[in-house]
């Protein structure tokens, strides 16, 4: 790869970002092989991505500026957001690192280091790693990969599956996937007898099979067991918990999911005394702060690489002798985990949250030249310009986003609601100021299999019903009753919510239309991803046709939600 002067000053205000000691390293450290900057250690390496969300080309996404932890989680990881992630893990404000992993001078920085992710750039790091610890590396894979953009709706994730066998995904769990359908995915990932198209291995062990009652018969390997570096090393996966709830049940009826600790600590004995494996791996869809408490909860875990919350944190959380592990999404990051494993434990480990910068990072031609082939059919459609925004538009954070204000007010202006209401979903991806939205980017809010809108009266009482339901399921103080998400975006609304307060008087002050809510009042209200079946056009063209009308997005982002004690 040649480099001229500019690259060269870029990389070094790139690399001296993400901290580098000493600057004259940089050319080195961003060049291909000496990306990673990583002194391995031990005779384990665990690489780890998760949540996805079919985001097989480079993106911007933008960190959460609130993530409010409850009672002892208040204050920390992953309940840090901004200056005080920064201050937390020492990472300097303004550099690439910074970019990655804080929502603060968003714009700037985007325009300053360029989009994250994608799967080709992924696909150098993985080969670089693979060929340095040959025979000692496994790639993890914690689910929501298949579901979240267009071509992977159209194509019902076979663009996914082709691109996480090129990148050889060695293990990997479920949650989104299931959206697809449960006979879909058996068809990609098989069952307990039978293997899919997925090349590599797919454990689910809190998945059962209840048709004839329960507790019902697993459906897919809870476990299995990979030697490596003259260790054997157990993964035992947990998909979501809560997908049936989160989900429409039609997806996977007679299947039951929970969180099952007693279950998983029998598949931990088992790995242990009768497997003989030194090191027991949970690959997890349960969410970082569940991870926690079941780290608390199963005895014998080391590692729990985790997913479904989107946090990227820079360095594992210690729950005992367990490691929590957490990779953010959209492909923005790659963790790497050496560990020292023999004789029944692990004595030591390494890790580093790799920050995939993928204007730094070169595309791995493979993986390019599949992208760009399974794209190519769709590739005008994708690209129709809708609109121009000259706001910042994301989604993620506990409260309403300005991607989320999009999609609201596209959803009042076609049925002429009062009240519109939006899931909290966390994926997403951003777009800056002067940025075309195109077709593709409303799918990336939108893609699911469920996206019809619909719309009804509503009377007041009913909305503060469901708004209180929805923060209870997000600020719940036992993480076990959280059932994913954050809090439901409403349009047309303003309220105060006190996340400190009992079930039922989280929510006050709230006005619909700048006027006090009345309870008895009938509103007309709409929405979308509804649990049942509704026929109303899906929201991906009702968001669509409402960018092709307004042209130019600008947005006043002032937030119609106040949090008490915030």
């Amino acid at each position: 790869m040649e480099v001229t002067r500019r690259d060269f000053v870029k990389l070094l205000a790139v690399a001296g970002g993400i901290g580098l000691a000493d600057p004259r390293r940089a050319l080195a450290a961003m060049a291909p092989e000496r990306l990673l900057d990583f002194e391995a250690y031990g005779n384990v390496t665990l690489l780890h991505m998760t949540d996805s969300h079919a985001t097989l080309l480079p993106v911007h996404f933008r960190e959460p500026d609130t993530l409010l932890g409850i009672g002892a989680e208040r204050g920390k990881p992953p309940f840090l957001t901004g200056q005080a992630f920064l201050d937390h893990y020492g990472v300097k404000r303004g550099s690439a690192a910074a970019h990655a992993m804080a929502h603060l001078d968003f714009v700037e920085l985007a325009k300053r280091y360029g989009r994250m992710g994608g799967y080709a750039h992924i696909a150098t790091l993985v080969k670089k790693v693979r060929a340095e610890r040959s025979g000692r590396t496994l790639l993890l894979d914690g689910g929501d990969t298949l579901q979240g953009s267009a071509t992977s709706l159209w194509t019902h994730a076979e663009d996914m599956v082709q691109a996480i066998n090129r990148l050889g995904v060695d293990v990997m769990c479920p949650h989104w996937e299931f959206t697809f359908g449960i006979e879909r995915v058996k068809e990609i990932f098989g069952d307990r007898e039978k293997s899919g198209s997925f090349k590599g291995e797919f454990v689910a062990q809190n998945v059962m099979d209840v048709s004839w009652g329960p507790p019902g018969e697993p459906v897919f390997k809870p476990y299995v067991v990979r030697e490596l570096g003259g260790a054997r090393i157990g993964i035992l996966g947990q998909a979501f918990p809560y997908t049936p709830i989160s989900h429409p049940r039609r997806f996977m009826p007679d299947l039951s999911f929970g969180i099952r600790d007693e279950q998983a600590q029998k598949w931990v004995d088992e790995l242990r005394k009768e497997r003989k494996v030194d090191a027991v791996v949970l690959l997890s869809h349960n969410g970082v702060a569940v991870d926690l408490k079941m780290a608390q909860r199963v005895r014998g875990i080391d590692v729990i690489l985790g997913g479904h919350t989107h946090d990227g944190l820079p360095a594992p959380i210690k729950v005992g002798d367990t490691l929590v592990i957490n990779s953010g999404c959209h492909g923005k990051f790659l963790s790497r985990l050496d560990l020292d494993v023999g004789k029944g434990r692990v004595a030591g480990f390494r890790f580093k949250l790799i920050p995939v910068l993928s204007e730094h990072i070169p595309a791995d031609p493979d993986m390019a030249a599949l992208i760009e082939r399974v794209r190519a059919p769709f590739a005008r459609r994708l690209g129709e310009k809708l609109a121009v925004s000259e706001t910042l538009l994301y989604r993620r954070g506990n409260f309403n986003g300005t991607f989320d204000e999009v999609i609201l007010e596209a959803l009042m202006k076609r049925f002429d609601a009062q009240v519109a209401f939006s899931p909290g979903f966390r994926w997403g991806v951003s777009l800056i100021p002067g940025q075309d939205i195109t077709l593709e980017d409303a799918y990336t809010h939108t893609a699911l299999t469920y996206p019809n809108t619909w719309a009804r009266e509503m009377d007041g009482a009913e909305i503060k019903t469901i708004m209180e339901d929805v923060a209870d399921n997000l600020f719940n103080r036992d993480p076990y009753y959280r059932q994913g998400g954050d809090m439901v975006r409403v349009g047309g609304v303003s309220y105060t919510i006190d996340p400190l307060a009992k079930i039922g008087e989280r929510i006050r002050d709230l006005r619909i239309g700048g006027k006090p809510m009345q309870a008895d009042k009938r509103y007309k209200a709409a929405g979308w991803a509804s649990m049942a079946e509704v026929d109303g056009p899906p929201v991906y063209d009702v968001v669509a046709e409402h960018l092709r009308n307004v042209k130019r997005v600008r947005l006043d982002t002032t937030s119609r939600v106040k949090v008490k004690g915030a």
